[in-house]
């Protein structure tokens, strides 16, 4: 295993490289270590360095998620002067820009980003996963009290306000970036400023059900069809299905379910790894 993510996803080639098992399991371990309302960020880097030390002893994937989209809505929560001052503009983009400008979830994030990345020690990559920047775009504008409004151009700028974010951890060991959309793929071609951010810092980037038009402009792809890099098989897996074959170049991606039982979940992650 390594640092980066870009040298563990699988090749065309013969042979495999570490990557085999990405799990999403954010929503589940924290219902199963700190309770339905337990919340890893409340606290500080410490309290969340030992909840994902703890997710991670569990579960043992293959790449180490920290859930930005997770971060930012216990922030908010924690700090409703930050949801009011989204609101206070008219704009379709200022929710999205005054939320990342904050400096408070920046402290946070690159305290947490250096506490998780001393604990891996380079075992596994870590991967920063936030909402794509459409997807994040209209979350930020329903924190605020809005009706969700997007366009492309409205889609570059938040690309932008991301790319602008993501330099508060530009010294930290990150691996790479999952981009995750929403019901709606939008316009990859959109996302350039996060995407050229990434590849300054040498990060790689994942998209997740991103639109085929899309795929290319990423380093793999994860979503149901059987041709993406990722195979999302978590439908199959918690649901009792037959699991397909991984093909040359490809891993296996699974979201566990918030209230899947615990031992039901054992099975089934040794079922992937079988």
């Amino acid at each position: 295993m390594s640092q980066s993510l870009a040298e563990d996803l699988p090749g065309d080639g013969p042979g495999t490289k570490a990557l085999r098992v990405w799990l999403r399991s954010s929503g589940y371990a924290r219902r199963l270590l700190l309770g339905a309302d337990g919340d890893p960020w409340a606290e500080g880097a410490a309290k969340y360095l030992s909840f994902f030390s703890q997710a991670r002893g569990l579960l043992r994937a293959d790449v180490a998620l920290v859930d930005l989209g997770d971060m930012f809505r216990s922030w908010i929560a924690r700090h409703p002067a930050l949801a009011a001052e989204m609101a206070s503009k008219k704009r379709a983009t200022y929710p999205l820009r005054r939320m990342l400008e904050d400096e408070g979830p920046r402290r946070l994030l690159d305290e947490v980003a250096e506490a998780v990345g001393a604990n891996l020690q380079g075992q596994i990559p870590m991967v920063l996963a936030m909402p794509a920047p459409g997807a994040w775009l209209a979350q930020a504008q329903q924190m605020a009290g809005r009706a969700p409004e997007v366009d492309a151009d409205a889609i570059e700028d938040a690309a932008m306000y991301m790319a602008d974010f993501l330099r508060c951890v530009s010294g930290r060991a990150v691996g790479g970036l999952l981009l995750e959309e929403g019901a709606t793929p939008g316009p990859a071609d959109r996302y350039t400023p996060v995407l050229n951010a990434a590849k300054h810092y040498r990060w790689a980037v994942v998209g997740r059900d991103v639109a085929p038009e899309g795929a290319g402009l990423f380093d793999a792809v994860i979503g149901t069809d059987p041709g993406a890099q990722g195979r999302d098989v978590s439908a199959a897996l918690f649901g009792a299905g037959d699991l397909p074959a991984l093909g040359a170049g490809q891993f296996y991606f699974a979201e566990i379910p918030v209230g899947h039982p615990p031992e039901a979940v054992l099975d089934a992650l040794a079922r992937l790894r079988g």
